[in-house]
């Protein structure tokens, strides 16, 4: 009899595995035509998309059917720009004193399924301690749930710049000044070991900043802080080694010099000027530009003490033009995928971007496109993931309504499949 359990159990397993699910759409958004289907019937198998068919079509036997005709079905959600490892909050600064890397992960965790829940079955996280990295292995793993996560463990920035943690602080409040590593590195030489230390410890992008940033704690962050050779050194490192590269940047300068050095993504962009554009669409360089980050730190910066007094004046001065330049940015034709920096702000709450998308001059579809099809292209995952497809990861999801007459109504996604696992209906 204990011989005949484990056969009996991967029979059951392969059954389970071998089940089709029907899934019935009242509206069907695929991510490849340019206007919503009626009455569709998507088929996943295996957590992949096995088809799509006119009309409401049943399977046989084991298979399932789930019913959402009177929903709007979509592809799942990719965010191209988030934290998960931590929250702003009033406590932030000694919370990210007193914080261990355990205490760092049971937070990130709640963070990746408030993520998962609002209907984004992908993300790609552009920094942090390294937390991070494990918890790609978590998802991967079954182990917690989550989106599929690409992270880029530690971001890399000079001495000074946008991830040195030491910057302002008195000589003697620490006993060890942040390297390669850490990301923090200065000239190509460090700048290539940091690049291959970050690849070292699981990192599958690598993110820079070509400038400061709000949040740390330099009077003026807008100035560029990388050569355009060393952003070079950097892009021609990740790209040896399979990775694709982003860039924080503000300031105009650094931003130039970022998409001059082959950055795949320049992330904030927020001073990015009439020039700077030009080039990103002679290089084809993707813009994510994050309005619900500005939006919010201009607002924390309004409560009392919420952040310090530099950050809290750099919030206010940089917050407010995200939106504005995302606008002339889009009418130029610079490619837009969607990001976030969810952390910044609350997480779950990403698609709250779609509405400063769509309120700033973007049309809804492309909006939507922007963290479908345009974000799954910036990331390289477009055979995977991104559209409704045969072949690709079951990632679904629906809501009440009509997003393109509405797009507030992302906001309150009601049914959430990742890899034809159903999380949430």
């Amino acid at each position: 009899m204990k011989k005949l359990l484990p056969f009996a159990l991967m029979l059951l397993a392969q059954l389970a595995f071998a089940q089709k699910t029907y899934i019935h759409c009242g509206k069907l958004i695929d991510g490849v035509t340019g206007k919503p289907q009626t009455e569709m019937t998507v088929v996943t198998e295996g957590g992949l998309i096995a088809g799509i068919q006119k009309g409401y079509v049943n399977g046989t036997g084991a298979d399932r059917t789930l019913d959402l005709k009177n929903k709007t079905v979509l592809p799942g959600l990719i965010d191209c720009h988030v934290h998960l490892e931590s929250q702003g909050s009033k406590d932030g600064f000694r919370e990210g004193m007193t914080s261990t890397d355990a205490d760092i992960a049971y937070r990130a965790a709640q963070f990746a399924k408030r993520t998962l829940m609002a209907g984004f079955t992908t993300v790609r996280d552009l920094g942090g301690t390294g937390v991070n990295i494990s918890m790609r292995k978590a998802v991967q793993q079954g182990l917690i749930d989550g989106p599929r996560i690409i992270t880029a463990g530690h971001a890399i920035s000079a001495s000074g710049g946008h991830m040195d943690e030491t910057h302002g602080l008195r000589r003697d409040a620490y006993t060890h000044l942040p390297g390669p590593e850490e990301g923090i590195a200065d000239g190509k030489d460090e700048l290539i070991k940091a690049v291959r230390l970050q690849f070292k410890q699981g990192a599958n992008v690598i993110k820079i900043a070509s400038t400061g940033g709000v949040l740390d704690q330099s009077e003026d962050g807008s100035g560029a802080q990388f050569s355009v050779d060393e952003i070079k050194a950097v892009v021609e490192t990740a790209k040896d080694y399979g990775l694709r590269v982003a860039c924080h940047a503000h300031g105009a300068e650094g931003i130039k010099r970022a998409i001059l050095g082959g950055v795949n993504s320049i992330e904030h962009g927020t001073f990015m000027d009439d020039e700077g554009m030009q080039l990103a669409k002679k290089y084809g360089t993707y813009y994510v530009p994050t309005i619900i980050a500005g939006k919010s730190v201009a607002d924390s910066a309004k409560i009392k003490n919420y952040f310090t007094p530099v950050v809290a004046r750099k919030a206010m001065e940089v917050g407010p033009h995200i939106q504005q330049t995302f606008a002339k940015a889009y009418k130029a034709g610079v490619k837009i995928a969607f990001g976030t920096d969810a952390g910044v702000y609350a997480h779950g709450k990403n698609a709250l971007e779609f509405q400063y998308m769509v309120e700033a001059g973007m049309p809804t579809m492309e909006a939507l496109k922007a963290a479908t099809t345009s974000a799954a292209d910036l990331l390289g995952i477009t055979t995977k993931a991104g559209s409704i497809e045969k072949g690709k990861y079951a990632d679904i999801i629906a809501v009440d309504g009509d997003p393109l007459q509405d797009i507030k109504l992302l906001q309150n996604v009601t049914f959430v499949m990742k890899e034809g696992k159903v999380y949430k209906n």
